[in-house]
């Protein structure tokens, strides 16, 4: 067991993965993740990671932080991926691991449940934020960790003249405004999205593609080596991905109704995905069939035109169910996506999920991309396909709950 190394986090502006958190992980699994808090999603208040128990799920729905985790005083009654996406929140907004924080954390005897002094003035940062988001934005999460830490462990408080006078960050927010068509020359939603189905194939070719399989490699932030992937999809919206990593297996799968994530190395091991992290694994097997996109979201919104990768792209965004916020990057010229970032809620703000997309090659007559690089808060992994069979026989039992190999 290693822990991270500290270079690694700030040079890579890195929100180490909660997995290590709950069993120990090593340096392969840093992320970037940053968000905005904007919305309307009402403070629910969170402390830093507070203890393990060995503890089971009770349901696939009813895994729920008090049951998996010990010593938990305030993140009572949420499910343990909202947890566990508080706590890689907290690790992006201060860019700390485990380590930091908690008692043992990366020896054989960590102890989760000691209150260590930077856990107690975390609860005092918590309460505080909690305090002004109730007294001046009627309990919005308008204010959270990220919005004066951004990366760092104390906030600056006064500015750089360097800073001043150099080329501005800019960091879009996660609900986008709107872009009038006559002055920002931007064509509808409608419009945006069959372009896109075109620039796939056609809905005809993609109608006609109801199921395949994939093998290539993924490799993970800061790693030199790669691990074996294997991807099943089956329409209209199954999807498992597996990554035979050193230590184990990760998973991430979408049965058409339930969700998991598997990781090696923690103590929960899988748990299930609920509310907005759930609806994200649904859009993230929509697209492995994307003719039924314009269908997913009820709302759909066009934002201002930008440039992505030195690419010119359009910008539309999507609103679903359980407070899930999407937006997708579009390519002018080819029409094809570049990019797509979804969000769930969690106790301290949006929960970011990023894929990129890239290198498309035709397979039965639709445009597929080979590579593409998935960011979350527990990692960010880049992949590259060497083979998609079409239309391949996929068993239903390949998107059921991911079990562990054995060791």
């Amino acid at each position: 067991m290693r822990l991270p190394s500290k270079r690694l986090i700030v040079s890579g502006a890195a929100a180490w993965l909660i997995a290590f958190a709950l069993g120990g992980m090593d340096s392969r699994h840093a992320s970037i993740a940053s968000s905005d808090h904007s919305g309307p999603k009402t403070w629910l208040g969170a402390l830093p990671f507070e203890g393990v128990a060995f503890a089971q799920s009770q349901g696939p729905n009813t895994q729920m932080s008090e049951v998996a985790f010990k010593n938990i005083q305030v993140l009572k009654g949420i499910p343990v991926d909202e947890f566990m996406g508080t706590m890689g929140l907290f690790s992006a907004a201060l860019s700390v691991c485990c380590g930091d924080c908690h008692t043992g954390a990366g020896t054989s005897n960590p102890k989760w449940e000691d209150d260590p002094p930077r856990k107690r003035v975390a609860r005092r940062m918590v309460s505080m934020v909690n305090a002004i988001n109730k007294d001046n934005f009627g309990g919005r999460q308008v204010v959270t960790c990220w919005t004066c830490h951004r990366g760092s462990q104390s906030p600056a408080v006064t500015p750089g003249i360097d800073a001043i006078y150099s080329t501005p960050t800019f960091v879009p927010p996660d609900i986008l405004p709107v872009a009038p068509p006559a002055t920002s020359g931007t064509p509808p939603a409608d419009q945006i999205l069959d372009k896109y189905i075109q620039a796939l194939g056609g809905a005809a070719n993609l109608a006609k593609l109801t199921s395949y399989t994939a093998k290539g490699t993924s490799q993970l932030f800061g790693e030199a080596q790669a691990d074996q992937a294997e991807i099943d999809a089956k329409a209209p919206n199954q999807l498992v991905t597996l990554v035979h990593q050193r230590e184990g297996d990760l998973a991430r799968s979408y049965d058409g109704r339930d969700a998991w994530v598997m990781l090696p190395l923690t103590v929960v091991g899988e748990y299930p995905l609920t509310k907005g992290a759930k609806e994200g694994a649904k859009l993230d097997a929509q697209m492995a069939f994307p003719g039924g996109l314009k269908q997913f979201f009820k709302t759909w919104r066009v934002t201002y035109p930008a440039t992505l990768d030195g690419h010119d792209v359009y910008v539309v965004q999507g609103i679903g169910d359980e407070g899930m916020v999407a937006t997708f990057y579009f390519d002018k010229k080819t029409g094809l996506l570049t990019r797509m970032i979804h969000y769930a809620n969690s106790a301290v703000g949006r929960v970011p999920v990023q894929t990129d997309y890239s290198d498309y090659r035709p397979v039965a007559g639709v445009m597929m991309p080979y590579k593409y690089t998935y960011g979350w808060v527990s990692g960010r992994e880049e992949y590259s396909l060497t083979e998609i069979q079409p239309n391949a026989a996929v068993a239903a039992s390949k998107f059921a709950r991911p079990i562990q190999r054995a060791k």
